[in-house]
C-alpha cells in the first residue's frame, strides 16, 4: 500500500516537473529513496512531522526509536493561538525487543496512553524507518484503535527510507485527505470560507494576514497546516475557495480538495506588498466567483489603498539607508521569488537567488522579477559561497541557518529567512519587519570594526 500511494505522489498532475516528464521517468520519482536511517537534508518521516505538527490539538506519536521524536521536534518556529498540546513529543520509543517481536502492541497501548492522559481530538501516529522495516501495520493498528475507544487515529505512512523531506509533506497531505478531510460537517458556512494550504504559522505570520482578511469579513475556515485545530481540517471541505502558498509541499491536497469537492485554488504568497495585494485581489475575485457579493471587490481595493499606503510611509524610513544594498538570497520554494520582489520593493538590488527547492513555475517567476539574466543558484559549497560573496559583492546574506556562519567568516551581515527564524515577514506589517531588520543588520556598528585590521597585522604595515 506504502508504494502504490508513493507512486501516486510521484505521478501528481499538478506538479510541474511531472509534465515534461516520459512515462518510464515518472515511475522512477523525484529521487531514488534513502537508506533506512539516513536523512539526506531531511527525510520523508521529517518532512511528514514538519507539515502536520502545527495541527495544535491533536497528539503527535511517533512509532519508532527515540531519536526520530529527538531529531523531528520543534524544528519548525510555528506558533499557536490555542492549545498547546503539539509542542508535546509523544513517542513509542521501539526497543531490540519490539524488532524481534513487533512493535504493534507496544503502539496500540502508547495510543491508549495518550488518550487517557491527554484527550485530544485525535492521535497522529507516524511511521519511522525501523517498524516499517520489521513490517508494523500502523494502518491496521490505528484502526482498531479508533473502533476501541471512539477517537480517530490517523497513521501517517511515511518511513524516511522511501524518500526526501518534500516526498513526506505530500505523504502527509495524502493522509488527511484520507483520513481527516471531509469526515465532519461544520455547523455553518458562509460565501466567504476560504482554506489556506500550505501555510505553516512560522513565527506567527499568518496573525499578520488574517486581519486583513477579517476586515474584509473573510473567514478562514482551515490553514493547513498553521495553527490549525483538527476539527478544522475535518470540515474544511466546505470552503468555496482555496489560496496554496507553497505548492512544493502540498499540492495534492489542493488539486484532490479542487476535484472532489469543487473548491478552486490559485498560488500566490503574502512575501512583500505588491504580492500581498495580489493575493487578496485573487481570494476576492474566487469567492466573487463562487456567489460572494461583487461589491467584496471594491472592499478590496479600498483595503489595499489603505494599507499600502500606511506600509510606504513606514518603510521609506529606511529606503535613503537600504536603497542599492546588495543582497544574496539563499533560500528556496516560494520564497525564492516572493522575497526577490519584495527586496526589490523597497530599492534593494538581488544579486543571486537559490533556487535548490523551486518549482519550474518558481523558477519563471524570478525570470519575469529579475530578468532573463537573472543569477540563479541552484546549489553551492560553503567554499563556492564564499567566493560569491566576493564576486558579487554582496552586502548581506539572507538564508537558513546553516549558511550563516559561511556569512560570519565573510564578515558579513545575515538575517535569517528560513523555517526556524524568530521575526514573521508576511503581510504587509511583515514587509515592515523585513526591512527594519535587514537595516539592522547592515547598519550594526560592529561590521566596521571587525573589518578593521587586527591591531599585529598594523604594526607589521607599519
Amino acid at each position: 500500500m506504502l508504494s502504490n500511494k508513493v507512486q501516486d505522489v510521484f505521478n501528481e498532475p499538478g506538479c510541474s516537473k511531472n509534465q515534461g516528464k516520459s512515462e518510464k521517468e515518472r515511475k522512477k520519482g523525484c529521487t531514488k529513496a534513502l537508506q533506512p536511517g539516513g536523512a539526506a537534508g531531511g527525510c520523508a518521516f521529517d518532512g511528514a512531522k514538519i507539515a502536520l505538527q502545527p495541527i495544535t490539538d491533536v497528539a503527535h506519536l511517533v512509532h519508532g526509536p527515540i531519536a526520530c521524536e529527538g531529531n523531528s521536534w520543534d524544528n519548525r518556529g510555528s506558533r499557536s493561538s490555542g492549545s498547546q498540546l503539539w509542542r508535546t513529543g509523544f513517542t513509542t520509543d521501539i526497543n531490540e525487543l519490539d524488532v524481534v517481536y513487533g512493535g504493534e502492541k507496544h503502539l496500540f497501548k502508547s495510543i491508549k496512553e495518550v488518550l487517557d492522559k491527554y484527550s485530544p481530538p485525535a492521535v497522529f501516529v507516524y511511521q519511522t524507518c525501523v517498524p516499517a522495516m520489521i513490517g508494523d501495520d500502523i494502518e491496521a493498528v490505528c484502526k482498531a484503535a479508533s473502533q476501541k475507544f471512539g477517537t480517530p487515529v490517523i497513521p501517517v505512512n511515511s518511513p524516511g527510507f522511501v524518500g526526501p523531506k518534500n516526498l513526506g509533506n505530500k505523504l502527509a497531505g495524502e493522509a488527511l485527505l484520507d483520513y481527516v478531510i471531509g469526515t465532519e460537517e461544520p455547523e455553518h458556512t458562509t460565501p466567504y470560507d476560504i482554506n489556506i494550504i500550505g501555510e505553516y504559522n512560522l513565527s506567527g505570520e499568518l496573525w499578520q494576514v488574517k486581519p486583513l482578511l477579517d476586515h474584509l469579513g473573510i473567514r478562514v475556515t482551515c490553514c493547513i497546516s498553521g495553527d490549525a485545530r483538527y476539527h478544522d481540517v475535518a470540515q474544511s471541505h466546505r470552503a468555496r475557495a482555496a489560496m496554496m502558498v507553497c505548492s512544493k509541499s502540498m499540492i495534492n491536497i489542493a488539486r484532490k480538495m479542487e476535484e472532489r469537492y469543487e473548491i478552486p485554488f490559485f498560488e500566490g504568497s503574502f512575501y512583500g506588498i505588491s504580492d500581498t495585494s495580489e493575493s487578496l485581489r485573487q481570494i476576492s475575485a474566487l469567492l466573487v466567483q463562487r456567489g460572494a457579493p461583487e461589491e467584496l471587490l471594491e472592499r478590496t481595493e479600498a483595503l489595499i489603498a489603505c494599507e499600502e499606503a500606511r506600509v510606504w510611509e513606514r518603510i521609506n524610513e529606511y529606503t535613503p539607508r537600504l536603497r542599492g544594498k546588495r543582497v544574496l538570497l539563499f533560500t528556496g520554494g516560494v520564497k525564492s521569488w516572493s522575497v526577490v520582489s519584495a527586496l526589490q520593493e523597497a530599492g534593494m538590488v538581488v544579486v543571486g537567488t537559490s533556487v535548490k527547492k523551486s518549482t519550474k513555475e518558481d523558477k519563471e517567476r524570478i525570470k519575469e522579477i529579475m530578468g532573463e539574466d537573472a543569477h540563479m543558484i541552484d546549489d553551492m559549497t560553503p567554499r563556492e559561497m564564499f567566493a560569491m560573496f566576493r564576486d558579487a559583492k554582496a552586502d548581506i546574506l539572507l538564508s537558513g541557518g546553516r549558511s550563516q556562519f559561511t556569512a560570519l567568516k565573510n564578515k558579513m551581515p545575515w538575517v535569517d529567512i528560513n523555517q526556524e527564524r524568530h521575526q514573521a515577514y508576511n503581510g504587509y506589517e511583515g514587509m515592515v519587519n523585513l526591512v527594519k531588520q535587514i537595516d539592522l543588520a547592515i547598519h550594526n556598528p560592529m561590521w566596521p570594526i571587525l573589518r578593521k585590521p587586527a591591531p599585529w597585522e598594523m604594526r607589521e604595515v607599519g
